[in-house]
């Protein structure tokens, strides 16, 4: 299960709490925590996917469009995909203007959706999911929910969601998958082509597929 989940977690970065959502469907596991706010948007985000990929999955196998158009929409309900950019941006964003983060933002989830989106319709058995904590994250950033993906014959798999909340709502900003952050993954991938050719030049690329997000680290 590691061979094939964490590598596709981690390589679909903006798109990582999709395939980790899914995977973890509460199907009918008891939490080990009590459900506080944040790690509700965790399990009620991974039902309603899970159970709309299943009942939609031949209309999106036919129209990708389709599929594209419910992971936008997917994210931008659960997702601070701008918050996150900013973070792989790192010292790169420093005198950005926000048009730019978004372009970033959005010019990244579309090379990955183009890459991995049509693998959240091959999800095969039934896995579970456990709420295991809630700490708050340094500086006042946030949380950080704690849980563990569980399926049979597998060990279990530990995820973190880093979220904040913004105006009312707790988004994640970052996943951690047995110790390895999206974030921290993808500002070193990118870090070298953003210093060489600046923001624009990078979304042009990636929107391109010249320069694919992936888990190489080199960008390419």
């Amino acid at each position: 299960m590691k061979k094939t989940l964490i590598p596709a977690l981690l390589a679909s970065a903006l798109l990582a709490t999709l395939p980790t959502l899914t995977f973890a469907q509460a199907a009918p596991a008891a939490t080990a925590a009590p459900q506080s706010q944040a790690g509700k948007v965790v399990l009620d985000a991974s039902s309603r996917i899970l159970s709309t990929l299943q009942q939609r999955r031949a209309e999106f196998s036919k129209n990708p469009t389709a599929l594209r158009s419910y992971i936008d929409s997917e994210l931008n309900r659960t997702f601070d995909r701008d918050y996150a950019a900013r973070l792989v941006l790192g010292a790169n964003a420093r005198g950005a203007s926000d048009a730019d983060v978004k372009l970033f933002a959005d010019a990244m989830a579309d090379n990955l959706m183009q890459r991995y989106g049509s693998a959240l319709l091959t999800i095969q058995g039934k896995p579970s999911f456990r709420l295991k904590g809630e700490q708050p994250l340094p500086g006042n950033r946030g949380v950080k929910v704690s849980t563990e993906l569980l399926r049979a014959g597998s060990e279990s798999t530990p995820v973190e969601y880093m979220m904040r909340n913004v105006n009312g709502q707790w988004k994640i900003f970052d996943v951690n998958i047995e110790g390895i952050s999206y974030v921290q993954t993808f500002r070193s991938q990118f870090d070298a082509p953003l210093r060489q050719k600046g923001i624009q030049e990078v979304a042009k690329e990636l929107r391109a597929g010249s320069l694919q997000a992936g888990p190489a680290g080199n960008g390419k």
